[in-house]
């Protein structure tokens, strides 16, 4: 599903226009990201849990050429689905 498919959706389904529709996904995104730049978790009981994960600094393999790079510490996003949306997937 793309962004504009997911707008159609919430537009139909809400009862609301298009573009108050994609007012409301890109503020969701918004908070989303601005609260994981932050390092918070954001949650959604039953759905699902955003957060930030900290990889560190490795050594890693050029598949080309087999020489040894180092692969720097980075963060990077991560989300866990919540019990319902596991449940209603599976069904």
């Amino acid at each position: 599903m793309t962004k504009e498919e997911m707008i159609s959706h919430m537009s139909e389904n809400s009862g609301i226009t298009k573009k108050q529709a994609a007012t409301a996904l890109d503020a969701f995104m918004e908070g989303v990201t601005s609260q994981l730049k932050e390092d918070t978790k954001v949650s959604f009981s039953g759905f699902g849990t955003f957060s930030v994960s900290h990889r560190k600094a490795r050594t890693g393999r050029n598949p080309q050429t087999g020489a040894a790079i180092e692969i720097p510490a980075t963060k990077v996003p991560v989300f866990k689905a919540g019990k319902r949306l596991k449940e209603a997937i599976r069904k």
